[in-house]
């Protein structure tokens, strides 16, 4: 069994492949570990954090969000080197299956830790083995499928994004409760197991899956083409855009959360934890995708012909109201009342609306474009907006953090500036969009491949 060769090509099958269920499976209980440990981080911050003594030292506020936003930035950067050595040198499978185990390695030194040193080093692992496997996985989906059963792949694909959000809504409801109970090394030891779990998963369905070679000199050559650098070139400038949105939205599970400890959380009779709060971005995105697809863009179509770049632009101007709301909930704060949570509710309503039009959008205009050898590394360019937003967001906080750790810019004055940022934003966006011509040629190439 273990000398059976891995089959290069999908069979001639019009059923479902073999292969995604494994896979499925696989995103399901890795992003219950990744969006878990996530979810606490901020708190386990400032409330757990141990020094080198063995006491609690927990960071500022200041000081958490810059560490928090300096790892999804990691994580979010590790994808371009991920793709790189996937389309050239090992391919998918082996680049997914290794850095599952520096993953696991990550998770495992997070939860037996408790100092700053053990998380920077569980985290720094974590970035590389979550960051390095995040193009690879989307792509590894549609190497399964050939000619005969290709009508499939968007089904695969909803139960794919089905199984992200699944295990993400899970695990960001329940990792508090564990934290809150039991401390920090349950509350990361169960991630750290559902890690190790999706590893097995996808290690079994080694013999089910399409193993597509690496590219080797032609990922090399189409990647430094005259077309593969214009390419690039034209999609980064929309990223730049993107980038910012990023910076806005991870602030959902920093700053949004340091302010739900201020917050009446009663939410309908159940006392929520802070970080229980971003529960309601996955929920509100299996509900919102369908809703948008069918009522709402439709609608807005009959009256104002939406392109991709335009319902790019409606959700910059969503993600800008969403942050009005935290602005004017600092005000109440201040005054020393205690606002309900469920204006945070409402909150998230616009920054997931505004993640639908921004975030789905962009990731299907990135891919329909980037030809059949550049997917993952035009993949990893778009996730390279996701980690320029964060690290923008962490130097922000460094910089406005006074000698004693205190940000110099509070309230609802951090708000409005992070606001003004996308005002500014959505505004030069405009006239970007208007210009720019999306490119049909790469889609024909993969058509034609």
């Amino acid at each position: 069994m273990a000398n059976r060769p891995y089959a290069s090509t999908p069979t001639e099958t019009t059923g479902m492949p073999g292969g995604i269920p494994y896979i499925v499976g696989n995103e399901a209980a890795e992003r219950f570990c990744y969006y878990g440990l996530r979810a606490i981080l901020v708190i386990y911050m400032t409330k757990f954090l141990l020094g080198a003594s063995g006491k609690v030292e927990p960071m500022t506020d200041e000081e958490a969000k810059v560490s928090y936003h300096l790892f999804v930035s990691a994580a979010y950067f590790f994808p371009l080197l991920g793709a790189i050595v996937s389309d050239a040198l090992f391919g998918k499978y082996y680049t997914i299956i290794s850095l599952s185990l520096v993953y696991c390695a990550g998770t495992a030194v997070l939860a037996m830790f408790g100092t700053k040193l053990g998380m920077n080093i569980g985290l720094l692992l974590i970035a590389i083995g979550s960051g390095g496997i995040k193009p690879c996985v989307s792509a590894h989906v549609g190497d399964q499928f050939g000619p005969a059963n290709k009508h499939l792949l968007q089904r695969a694909f909803s139960w794919f994004y089905f199984s992200i959000n699944f295990g993400s809504t899970f695990s960001i409801f329940l990792t508090p409760l564990l934290l809150n109970k039991w401390g920090p090394k349950v509350a990361f030891g169960v991630p750290s197991v559902l890690m190790l779990l999706a590893t097995v998963v996808f290690w079994l369905g080694r013999h089910k899956f399409i193993h597509v070679p690496p590219a080797g000199k032609v990922f090399v050559r189409e990647a430094l083409s005259t077309d593969g650098l214009k390419l690039i070139a034209r999609l980064s400038t929309l990223f730049i855009f993107v980038s910012i949105f990023w910076s806005l939205w991870d602030q959902s599970s920093s700053a949004w959360v340091l302010q739900a400890e201020h917050m009446d959380l009663n939410f309908f009779g159940y006392k929520l934890q802070p970080s229980q709060v971003q529960t309601a971005n996955p929920v509100m995105i299996m509900l919102f995708i369908p809703i948008f697809s069918y009522y709402i863009y439709p609608a807005i179509d009959r009256v104002f012909p939406l392109t991709d770049l335009r319902k790019i632009g409606i959700g910059l101007w969503l993600t800008l109201a969403s942050f009005l709301i935290p602005a004017w909930l600092e005000t109440r704060i201040a005054a020393g009342a205690v606002p309900s949570v469920h204006w945070h509710m409402l909150a998230f309503a616009l920054l997931t609306a505004g993640e639908v039009c921004v975030s789905i959008t962009a990731l299907e205009l990135a891919y329909t474009q980037a030809p059949k050898s550049m997917k993952s590394l035009i993949m990893s360019l778009y996730l390279l907006a996701v980690s320029a937003g964060n690290a923008f967001t962490a130097l922000v906080n460094k910089v406005i953090q006074d000698d004693k750790g205190v940000s110099r810019i509070s309230g609802a004055q951090y708000y409005l500036f992070f606001a003004a940022l996308m005002l500014v934003t959505a505004i030069i966006f405009a006239f970007v969009a208007s210009a720019y011509k999306p490119q049909a040629i790469m889609q024909s190439t993969e058509a034609e491949s």
